[in-house]
């Protein structure tokens, strides 16, 4: 029988089982699919502490993978059996062997791209996307601030940005992941355990703040993510790895410059199939064209899940992290 990585109750990473598990066979509308690689997101480790709540426990976590289709259900015409294929977003499940999804949130990858390169980028590539083109259209000559540069969505939305003729400034943790955001396109990587990142953000800009901060760090940042910007720029709530943001008056941002504030989510961008493939299509060209590189970080076995999950939540990893069944 295949194996999954469960979740019986909600806690750390020993609540992680790798155990056997029954995934079934396709219904209608729906594929099956034998995965050659699994991304790791810090969205798994909200649904792992209960941050954000599954709808049901035991539960399969994972919102990224790539395969090879091995069954369809009836009506299904978006897979075909034998297609390498990516997903990433809901429903949950894709710390498996084997998983059956719904036919529709599967895109068919081109031969040019791998599946662990894939899983490696389908949810932070098409999160970079929605962020640079649907939260805030980043256009040349804009200046941006990316928190956490040289992680997974870092190093995707710095390539692009600067493809999209923006100047990226980004926060890091060390001198090492400096030079990773650097490598990456970031013009201005600023060491936040160091120096101010506030400070030297209005000292990069000459006192007049960033267009847009993407901030997926949350409760350590948010603030002062605030007064990075421009009057009227916009902030991009999209994480919360240091915790919650807690709650504030609105007003604040009136106060702060009429400024504009969203939380989006992938899934919402990507609800519709056809925003979807718009999404995954618009990725796979800049990286196809080389304009946007997917690193790899740190490769786990399946069974090393919880090992996946410490590593990040210490934020010792760079770029995307995969799971290889």
């Amino acid at each position: 029988m295949p194996k999954a990585v469960r979740i019986h109750e909600i806690g750390g990473p020993e609540v992680l089982r790798f155990e056997e598990y029954d995934p079934g066979m396709p219904g209608p509308g729906e594929a099956l699919v034998r995965h050659e690689a699994i991304g790791v997101n810090f969205i798994d480790i909200y649904h792992r502490t209960g941050l954000y709540p599954l709808p049901h426990l035991p539960a399969v976590l994972g919102m990224e993978g790539a395969g090879i289709v091995e069954a369809v259900g009836e009506g299904v015409s978006e897979v075909s059996v034998g297609d390498r294929v990516a997903y990433a977003g809901i429903p949950p499940g894709a710390y498996a062997e084997v998983r059956v999804i719904p036919a529709h949130r599967l895109v068919v990858l081109p031969g040019s791209i791998s599946t662990r390169q894939a899983a490696a980028m389908m949810l932070r590539g098409m999160t970079a996307r929605y962020l640079l083109y649907g939260c805030y259209h980043v256009k040349p000559g804009d200046t941006i601030l990316i928190h956490a540069a040289a992680g997974g969505v870092g190093t995707l939305v710095c390539q692009w940005a600067k493809h999209l003729g923006a100047t990226v400034l980004g926060t890091v943790g060390t001198k090492e992941k400096a030079e990773i955001a650097r490598n990456n396109g970031c013009d201005h990587a600023i060491l936040y355990r160091e120096e101010d990142f506030e400070a030297r953000v209005k000292e990069i800009t000459g006192g007049k703040g960033v267009d847009v901060v993407y901030d997926s760090v949350g409760r350590e940042t948010f603030m002062k993510s605030l007064d990075c910007l421009r009057p009227m720029g916009s902030m991009v709530s999209f994480g919360q790895s240091s915790g919650s943001v807690p709650p504030f008056d609105p007003g604040v941002l009136s106060a702060k410059g009429s400024l504009f504030l969203t939380r989006p989510t992938l899934m919402t961008y990507t609800a519709k199939r056809e925003d979807l493939l718009v999404h995954a299509r618009d990725l796979f060209e800049v990286v196809e064209k080389g304009i946007v590189k997917v690193h790899t970080g740190k490769t786990y076995s399946l069974a090393e899940a919880g090992a996946a999950h410490r590593d990040m939540q210490s934020r010792r990893t760079t770029g995307s992290v995969i799971l290889i069944p």
